[in-house]
């Protein structure tokens, strides 16, 4: 983490801003403007990109995946702009937290994954295309979207550290340890062998 440099009470209400901001469920939002259901009835029952992916619109995952991820890219890069790093880096947490424990869903919001990635490219762009490049490598050779993200999460902070960017680790340490959290269901299915590949397309 950087140096804290931002009065306490101020960092308090960047870290409430960035919840709010994190916690808008848009993937929710999107499948029922048009017309694809509730989410948390479909598939995996998650909010995010995956799980509009197979309601079968491609235009809805893709809309709910720059959203999501964007919203965690706004919160650190507006509060770092007024506030500072530590601000940032506060806001960033606290969107990601937002996602996936929204106040208005009961706090059983996403997994995470696209806003994790937002908020690091937002952090040290460098960083956070090294993390998607790992996505998207471990995506194509398993076709797992669960496991993309957990090799992704988990590597993060040493790439972070290889990138000059040690003040991130922690943070992603922590942001990594979250993501396992929510894909423990994902890590038993993956063990399991039923742990659904991405582009299925799941019944409503």
């Amino acid at each position: 983490m950087p140096a804290i440099e931002t009065a306490l009470p101020l960092l308090a209400l960047w870290a409430l801003a960035g919840y709010l901001l994190g916690s808008v469920p848009f993937g929710l939002v999107i499948a029922r403007a048009l017309g694809l259901g509730d989410l948390r009835a479909i598939g995996s029952g998650n909010i995010g990109a995956t799980n509009v992916l197979r309601t079968g619109s491609k235009p809805a995952a893709a809309a709910t995946l720059i959203l999501d991820s964007g919203k965690g890219a706004a919160a650190v890069l507006v509060a770092r702009a007024l506030a500072g790093e530590d601000a940032g880096q506060i806001a960033g947490l606290a969107a990601f937290l937002g996602h996936c424990f929204p106040v208005w869903l009961g706090f059983r919001g996403g997994k995470g994954v696209a806003t994790f990635l937002g908020l690091l490219i937002a952090l040290a762009w460098p960083v956070g295309l090294a993390a998607c490049a790992t996505w998207l490598v471990t995506a194509a050779v398993t076709r797992f979207s669960s496991l993309a993200a957990l090799v992704a999460a988990a590597l993060s902070p040493l790439w972070a550290t290889l990138l000059g960017r040690p003040d991130t680790a922690a943070l992603l340490m922590a942001l990594a340890l979250v993501v396992l959290w929510r894909h423990r269901e994902n890590v038993a299915r993956l063990r399991a062998g039923t742990e659904p590949r991405i582009g299925r397309k799941t019944g409503r």
